[in-house]
């Protein structure tokens, strides 16, 4: 059976490699499933869920967008942060939720209103990954 050899790279260095079977996507154009054998593609990620298939066991990650790419079996994503679904810090996530619906509707006229809009859509993402 044909796999994809799939690395993701953060800031921080490479995230995880891995052979999944299957690698869902949310891109820009939809959600995507990208098969063994698939056609190059070149894609901006949404922030959103991704899942794999790994040795038989369905992953699923949250991701806060970035790139994708694939050709020859072999892809890359390139994303500020990604999070396995069982890595989730659930109090975390929610804090973070807050702080960003604080800022939101805050009048404070040196806030980043699109900066705490990204920040509510990546908490709201992991927590929706996560199950909450």
């Amino acid at each position: 059976m044909s796999v994809i050899h799939c690395r993701i790279i953060t800031p921080h260095g490479v995230y995880k490699e891995m052979d999944a079977t299957i690698i869902n996507i949310e891109s820009e154009a939809g959600q995507q499933g990208i098969l063994p054998n698939h056609m190059p593609l070149v894609t901006s990620l949404k922030i959103g869920r991704m899942t794999t298939d790994e040795n038989g066991e369905r992953q699923e990650y949250a991701v806060a967008g970035g790139l994708f790419y694939f050709r020859d079996n072999k892809a890359e994503i390139l994303t500020d942060a990604i999070e396995n679904k069982k890595d989730i810090d659930v109090d975390r996530a929610e804090n973070a939720k807050e702080r960003a619906e604080g800022r939101l509707h805050s009048s404070d006229p040196n806030i980043d209103m699109v900066r705490a809009e990204i920040a509510l859509q990546k908490a709201l993402n992991r927590l929706k990954v996560r199950g909450r």
